[in-house]
Parts: structure tokens; sequence; C-alpha cells
């Protein structure tokens, strides 16, 4: 029996973009935009794909449609990664944070290196709450630099690609906003800044619309 090959339809014209995406992933987060829904869904759905074929690596899906507020970011977020019940709150030892730490093993199989959360249609939530978004921003970048610089456990590199609108790109690009500052703390410095010695989230703006 033969087989026919018949090339994907795509809306981009570069074709091996995933590797260099992979690349960039190495040391930022990125916030990849486009103002073209079916652009963002092609470039989700495929990069996606390409995080799934590589080794020791985890892939976590947020479906952002349906994140409006805390409890629906939870509901998401529990359902992904396996630990401690998850009490609605970004901080604390049961919150956002410590669930993000977490890392399951399987007996007889290595533990995870890599993990990616895609977090599409990021920009959902950042219009609906702005201060909450940037609250879980700080985190999300956070722990995974804590992961990195701060932690004697095995090494996990953990990256967020937040996927959305023009309104992400333009958030991305304000200083005030978490994609470029840590969240503030009351008593001093940002204590994001104090535990991985890191100035800034290390975050990369992304043209979807590029890749056309």
């Amino acid at each position: 029996m033969s087989v026919l090959y018949r090339p994907t339809e795509s809306p981009f014209a570069v074709v091996e973009w995933q590797p260099d995406v992979m690349a960039m992933l190495d040391d930022h987060h990125l916030v990849a935009w486009s103002s073209r829904a079916y652009r963002r869904l092609q470039f989700s759905a495929t990069l996606q794909q390409f995080f799934g074929a590589q080794r020791d690596t985890d892939v976590c899906v947020l479906h952002g449609r349906f994140v409006t507020d805390l409890e629906s970011f939870c509901c998401q977020l529990e359902r992904l990664l396996p630990g401690p019940p998850l009490e609605r709150r970004v901080d604390g030892p049961s919150g956002v944070a410590n669930l993000l730490r977490s890392r399951h093993t399987f007996r007889g199989h290595p533990a995870a290196k890599y993990r990616y959360i895609v977090w599409n249609d990021a920009d959902v939530l950042l219009r609906s709450d702005v201060h909450l978004f940037g609250e879980l921003v700080d985190a999300l970048a956070g722990v995974a630099a804590e992961c990195e610089f701060a932690s004697d456990d095995l090494l996990l590199l953990q990256r967020v690609a937040f996927i959305g609108g023009p309104a992400l790109d333009a958030y991305a690009d304000d200083k005030r906003g978490q994609f470029q500052a840590w969240r503030p703390d009351t008593i001093g410095e940002p204590f994001w800044k104090l535990v991985t010695g890191l100035d800034e989230p290390p975050v990369m703006r992304y043209a979807i619309d590029g890749l056309a």
C-alpha cells in the first residue's frame, strides 16, 4: 500500500520556524502576537506539536478563552500539574506559585528537563483583569527563574509562550507591566529580584505576522 504525501496548508511562508522559536525560549519567555486569529491558532498548534516531539519535555496548554479570573485559571492549572491542593491564590504555600514548582515523576522514567506552558488567548484575562494578569505573569516568570537560578533541585527549564492579539503586545511594551518588571514589594526590592538575582523577567516579544 502506498502513502501519498500531502503538505499541510499553512498561513506562513516561513516553513522551518519552530527551531528558531524554541531557541528563543532557551533564555526567554515569549509574547507572541498577531491581529489575525487564524495565524495565532496555527502558530500555537504547530508550536505545541513541535514541543511534544522533544525528549524529556512536558507541554502544558492553557485555554485562555476560558480564563477570566483566578478560579478559572486555577481550574485549568490543577488539571495540568499534579500536586498538592491548589488554593485560589497566587502566592503562599498552597497557591499558584507553589504548584508551578511541582515536578511529578513516574517510576522507571526520568524527570522532565523542560516544561513549556502555552497560554493561548492570554489577552482575554489581560482585558478582564489586568492586575491579576500581572500577578500571574510575575509568578510564572518568577518560579521559572527560581527553578533555574536559585534551586538545588535537578534543573527544570520552565518557559511560557503567551499567545494573543495586539493588546498583549501593547502590555509587553509597557515598562510598568510584568513582562518588563517584577511586581514591586511594599517593603523593599521586588521579591523575585531578591530570590533570583535578575533585575527583570526575561521576556521577548514576537510578531507572528513576520512569518507570513
